[in-house]
């Protein structure tokens, strides 16, 4: 596994990451999901992220027990602050940052975080609020470094300029072949404040993986044909026309480089120098061993232009505008 440098912080990140976002939350049998963190830690990938809010405390509690009795140093623990954990607590406030790190604490059954990070920009709480309790939970010990999640660009350059708070290091936003803007803005800023991308659903929820076809049913099993999994994924997605160019550009990952059409999503997203890791999720430990292998793996930049062309038609023209 090859690691990257994550912004101005000391860490070493592995450029393939486990989440757990729908599989540990509920979506996967747990016994599957510790499977596959098993499988991460021997492949070399010790970067796990997660949220309190996946699946209520669930996904959290789930690492902990995955993790337990293996030696903390050997990995990094990346959490998450923001959506509701019930009718009351919610958001970034000072009281919610202290109360809610705690509890993931507890739910992880660790001391610290390696990265807190804010879900998402909280409207109602004066950003001078939140990166006091933050710098708050740094100064205690309790958390490493911090990031944030979607956050608007004017209020990360708010924050990047604030006096006397600790700093993000971190940016983690969707990015993949059918989800590129980050890289217009985000990315490029980011890079002159020191914060590292670490970027979600690098393969669209699956669909970068050319499970889906256009002329059959979702596969049993998959995320598409689950209840609860199903109800995040784009239906724009799904349409027959997106899932043909997708065949297309899987068929020319597998004859022109030799990787799977993962494998070559991934390599796309980290082609990119911003991003310190890709999170992959795993329902299998054969998935995670599949993607594992693309952070070694090197791909002509015009096969990725290629790539680029097919699915071209299909992204938004305007972030959230889907055609």
């Amino acid at each position: 596994m090859k690691y990257r440098q994550l912004g101005v912080s000391d860490l070493q990140i592995p450029a393939i990451s486990l989440g757990s976002w729908l599989t540990y939350s509920g979506g996967v049998e747990k016994r599957q999901a510790i499977a596959c963190l098993h499988k991460a830690l021997d492949l070399g990938i010790n970067f796990f992220d997660t949220a309190n809010v996946y699946g209520r405390g669930a996904a959290e509690s789930v690492l902990g027990e995955a993790l337990h009795g293996i030696d903390r140093t050997s990995y990094l623990l990346a959490t998450k602050v923001f959506f509701a954990m019930s009718d009351t607590d919610r958001g970034l406030s000072r009281a919610q940052i202290a109360m809610q790190l705690d509890a993931s604490l507890k739910r992880l059954g660790t001391d610290y975080i390696d990265l807190y990070q804010c879900h998402r920009f909280d409207e109602e709480t004066p950003l001078d609020e939140t990166m006091e309790a933050l710098t708050a939970a740094v100064r205690q010990g309790k958390a490493r470094y911090i990031g944030f999640s979607e956050w608007p660009l004017d209020k990360i350059e708010a924050a990047a300029k604030m006096p006397g708070v600790a700093r993000f290091v971190s940016s983690q936003p969707q990015y993949s072949m059918l989800w590129p803007f980050p890289q217009d803005e985000i990315f490029p800023r980011c890079a002159e404040f020191g914060i590292g991308q670490i970027v979600w659903s690098p393969l669209a929820q699956g669909v970068l993986t050319g499970k889906y076809r256009p002329d059959a049913p979702p596969p049993a099993g998959s995320r598409a044909g689950h209840a609860s999994m199903g109800a995040m994924l784009p239906k724009q997605w799904l349409r027959a026309p997106v899932l043909t160019a997708v065949q297309q550009v899987k068929l020319m990952a597998e004859r022109e480089t030799g990787l799977s059409l993962s494998q070559f999503a991934l390599a796309w997203v980290l082609r990119r120098q911003e991003v310190s890791s890709a999170i992959i999720g795993a329902s299998r430990p054969e998935q995670v061993v599949e993607n594992a292998a693309a952070a070694d793996r090197e791909v002509a930049s015009e096969l990725f232009a290629r790539g680029e062309e097919i699915l071209a038609p299909f992204i938004p023209v305007v972030e959230g505008a889907f055609p």
